[in-house]
């Protein structure tokens, strides 16, 4: 069963989908998620977020400036300050 994840900032879903595995760095240190995972809610550090979707193809990188990631029953919820994927950005404060 694939991942369901979703990357949202404060006013907007910045990009949601199935994925095979999530890479986050955190303040703890970088946090890879495969599906099963136990639950996790984690305080993300500033940078990318990597997301393999199912489909394949390139991995999509999500900019996040802090917030926090959250896994429960193989769904990922990434709710951060501010982020872009590509060259949309979101500069909403939370």
């Amino acid at each position: 069963m694939p991942l369901q994840v979703e990357v949202v900032s404060a006013d907007q879903r910045v990009w949601s989908g199935e994925a095979s595995m999530v890479v986050a760095r955190t303040v703890e240190g970088e946090l890879g998620v495969l599906p099963g995972h136990t639950p996790v809610l984690a305080v993300l550090a500033d940078g990318d977020v990597s997301i393999r979707p199912v489909s394949g193809g390139e991995p999509v990188t999500a900019s996040c400036d802090g917030g926090f990631l959250s896994i429960e029953h193989d769904r990922v919820m990434i709710v951060s300050d501010s982020a872009s994927i590509g060259s949309e950005r979101s500069a909403t404060s939370i």
